[in-house]
């Protein structure tokens, strides 16, 4: 099963490496991390997911607990959460019908073209992992000359918060 950890973890260096060491060192697998700063600059939040059983995801989270660096922990998808991710990728744009058919595809996405070059526009699609991987099957219809994604980042919804 799918699962979204959030993590408030002290902003110092060798934190993120000391997270990554143990899911490697337990042979766990990331699908993906994403790490920043929050208001409090003495914090960071780490979005992490991540997939396995449920003793698995209870093994994970005990030891990411056991971590100095770890400050607070909670597994969203035990409750009411969003998930979304960022996406930019680079199409060919050579004639008119493959720009106007990229066009109509951000639209319907409700994406946005972010850059326009001779033959290239760079596009922006924010949403669950879902929604982003439907665009790209879309986009198959043209030439994908470069794709990045940010992975998940997750929040609880309404007043659930990971706060100090």
């Amino acid at each position: 099963m799918r699962r979204i950890i959030s993590i408030l973890l002290e902003n110092e260096s060798g934190a993120l490496s000391r997270v990554a060491g143990l899911f490697s060192a337990r042979g766990y697998n990331i699908e993906s991390l994403t790490v920043a700063p929050t208001d409090d600059e003495s914090l960071s939040r780490m979005t992490i997911v991540t997939s396995g059983t449920d003793a698995i995801i209870e093994q994970i989270t005990k030891q990411l607990n056991k971590l100095v660096d770890v400050v607070k922990l909670r597994d969203l998808t035990e409750g009411r959460h969003l998930g979304r991710e960022l996406m930019l990728a680079k199409v060919a744009a050579v004639n008119k019908d493959q720009k106007e058919e990229i066009k109509r595809l951000v639209d319907i996405f409700r994406g946005r073209v972010i850059d326009v070059a001779d033959s290239t526009y760079t596009l922006e699609m924010t949403g669950s992992s879902e929604k982003v991987d439907a665009f790209l099957d879309e986009l198959s219809r043209v030439e994908l000359i470069e794709v990045v994604r940010s992975g998940t980042l997750g929040i609880g919804r309404g007043k659930n918060a990971l706060k100090m």
